[in-house]
């Protein structure tokens, strides 16, 4: 797994980038839990999700916030996170010109600044948020939401109440033009301790096979 350092707003962040032999390959931004709670690119879901992607064929990029491991910076409230994600992801497309498709990823914190990348970032074609802490962040700005996505969490999950995504879902399935798909898994807590992560990265890989085969938003 090539480690990789790339500029972002506050300086260096570090990552892990894992391509694809073909030019084309669809790219993918995978973003960790949040930096205060001990979050960080090697979180277990974020891991897996990563080579999830990966395996599906994707051009693959995680990394640290700032103030994580080796990124620069300190923790700056989502704002300065965002920004960073927004980095990431210009520094993945720049390596990556000729991608027909690209995706967002986030777990837990890094669902909620995903999402809000899809606001800023019309070339996102779908995304994955899994546990998104709909609780602790507003996601109102998702009006409209821009692109179709999975949202996946834990019926068992203590961190991020399920109804508190079911009202998230909710809202955004009266938007018309996309498509929210939503799994909650009977049992499964917040960060989908075994036995409970094989199906749910099975339920993004199925997801993600699926859109990538229909070609629509």
């Amino acid at each position: 797994m090539p480690e990789v350092i790339f500029p972002g707003p506050e300086g260096r962040l570090e990552g892990r980038y894992h391509p694809q032999k073909e030019k084309d390959a669809p790219i993918a931004i995978i973003l960790h839990p949040h930096p205060q709670f001990g979050g960080t690119m090697n979180n277990k879901v974020v891991y897996n999700l990563h080579y999830t992607f990966h395996r599906m064929g994707f051009t693959v990029l995680r990394f640290n916030f700032r103030g994580v491991g080796r990124s620069q910076g300190e923790y700056d409230q989502g704002i300065g996170e965002l920004s960073d994600a927004a980095s990431a992801l210009d520094y993945l497309q720049s390596m990556n010109q000729n991608a027909k498709h690209c995706w967002v990823a986030g777990f837990s914190f890094g669902a909620w600044i995903g999402m809000q990348l899809l606001m800023r970032r019309p070339e996102i074609t779908g995304f994955i948020s899994v546990s998104p802490p709909a609780n602790m962040y507003d996601f109102s700005f998702l009006a409209p939401c821009p692109s179709s996505g999975l949202i996946i969490n834990g019926s068992a999950d203590r961190v991020a109440p399920p109804r508190d995504t079911q009202a998230l879902v909710a809202k955004l399935h009266e938007q018309k033009g996309i498509t929210i798909t939503h799994e909650e898994m009977e049992g499964a807590g917040h960060f989908f301790e075994d036995p409970y992560m094989q199906p749910m990265l099975d339920h993004v890989d199925s997801y993600v096979r699926r859109r990538l085969t229909e070609n629509t938003r």
